[in-house]
């Protein structure tokens, strides 16, 4: 029986073949190549590029590479929760495919995982950010609201570098629409503690941006009413096997 792996990483992609060779060479580079055991799982959204077949090339050539695929994009949460559901590691980190986030994170959240106490370890891109003042201003509006809405205190919950054990990873509810922006609120609900560190934040290397560009402003605003309702009717369904008395009664 093959071993498990300590940490699966989880990649949604979608048509990013110009990315998916340098995004493996630097997976193996800051993970592969240091020892700790891992499967990368990138998950093809309905690409109508090269990306499979770049995924499969790769596979051959590293046994860690596994690639899943769906005939139709389904966005980007759904992409997370089907390569979550696959995956066998310890631990689940979480990346986009366009090389903004550095795989290099990785290995300093797992140390801080490994220090014990800890959950999810949840990126923050603040310190390394350049965006534009429209973009801080959006960014803004979003944090308050979610911390006025959710009471959800994390800073950059929009990051996807996170690291996270795989007992709360598999409850995520990421089969809805734009539910892998609420992972680190989610996570608190169901009893992880968080930590948050500071990561790396990098132009995207190749391609343009195929996830995201349409869930601002209003569209966030409605999801957070939505997630409200999800945290205000979730009970927990935990019970223990109490057939045999512990009395010997």
């Amino acid at each position: 029986m093959p071993e498990q792996p300590e940490i699966s990483i989880v990649i949604p992609a979608l048509n990013e073949e110009e990315n998916i060779d340098l995004l493996v060479e630097e997976v193996k580079k800051a993970i592969a190549d240091k020892d700790i055991s891992l499967e990368m799982i990138v998950v093809d959204d309905g690409s109508t590029d090269t990306t499979l077949a770049k995924l499969q090339a790769a596979a051959k050539v590293y046994p860690w590479v596994k690639a899943l695929h769906r005939d139709k994009a389904q966005g980007q949460s759904a992409a997370m929760y089907a390569g979550i559901q696959f995956a066998s590691g310890k631990y689940i980190a979480m990346l986009d495919a366009d090389l903004q986030n550095d795989p290099a994170d990785i290995p300093n959240m797992y140390a801080e995982m490994c220090k014990g106490n800890v959950d999810l370890v949840q990126g923050d891109r603040s310190r390394n950010r350049n965006d534009n003042i429209v973009r801080r201003v959006t960014s803004w509006v979003g944090r308050t609201a979610r911390k006025l809405i959710l009471k959800d205190t994390v800073r950059d919950t929009g990051c996807s570098s996170r690291l996270i054990k795989a007992e709360f990873a598999k409850q995520l509810p990421l089969l809805f629409k734009g539910m892998h922006r609420f992972i680190p609120v989610y996570s608190l609900m169901l009893g992880a503690r968080i930590v948050e560190v500071p990561v790396n934040h990098r132009q995207r290397h190749a391609g343009v941006a195929k996830y995201g560009v349409m869930n601002r402003a209003f569209v966030g605003l409605v999801d957070c009413f939505a997630m409200r309702w999800m945290l205000k009717r979730y009970r927990n369904p935990a019970a223990f096997d109490a057939t045999v008395a512990g009395d010997g009664q």
